[in-house]
């Protein structure tokens, strides 16, 4: 089981997020075994895991009990699925950031995945750099991802835009969330 640890270090932060394929995954090439893929995630301390299949993937995986069997040895199950190859709706976005956050807030040793460890899970990190680094261009995030977890990461043009176009999307989306501080003009 392999996982690749993203130092939050540049971006300022003590923590890794850790990034992996889909555990137990029975598809094509791959024939892993769910409970030693569980069993090893939790002797590498991981306590949250972050999941991005869909449901109907997990079962077309072989997995369909992953999120049980991930509960059972004790993580802390964040499942935020989307489709293979796009991006999260930007509220979707939001809620998975927060929650990042507020794990590696904790300290909690956290890993993400969806099918490849790639796509996705490549796009939810590099926003993750992105909201963490006024600095960081959207090049530079998919580059270390790259980098990390080999040229497949950020897979389509779908994510890459959502990348390309994410801080200035995600502002406008949080400021329409605020609630208002004009007051109602009287007549």
């Amino acid at each position: 089981m392999r996982t690749s640890e993203l130092p939050l270090s540049i971006v300022e932060s003590a923590q890794f997020l850790g990034i992996c394929a889909l555990p137990g995954c029975k598809f094509k090439e791959n024939r892993r075994n769910l409970q030693r893929d569980v069993e090893e995630l939790q002797n590498q301390g991981v306590q949250d895991v972050f999941v991005f299949c869909t449901r109907g993937e997990l079962h077309k995986y072989r997995v369909p009990s992953l999120l049980d069997a991930y509960r059972r040895q004790g993580f802390r199950v964040h499942h935020l699925p989307f489709p293979d190859g796009g991006a999260p709706e930007l509220e979707q976005c939001g809620q998975i950031l927060e929650e990042l956050r507020l794990s590696l807030e904790d300290n909690r040793r956290t890993v993400i995945h969806c099918y490849g460890g790639l796509g996705r899970s490549g796009l939810v990190a590099s926003c993750l750099l992105l909201q963490l680094s006024v600095t960081m261009t959207a090049n530079q995030a998919i580059e270390i991802l790259r980098e990390l977890r080999g040229g497949g990461a950020i897979q389509t043009v779908k994510q890459y835009n959502f990348l390309h176009e994410f801080r200035e999307k995600y502002a406008a989306f949080q400021q329409s969330r605020e609630p208002s501080t004009e007051r109602p003009v009287s007549r």
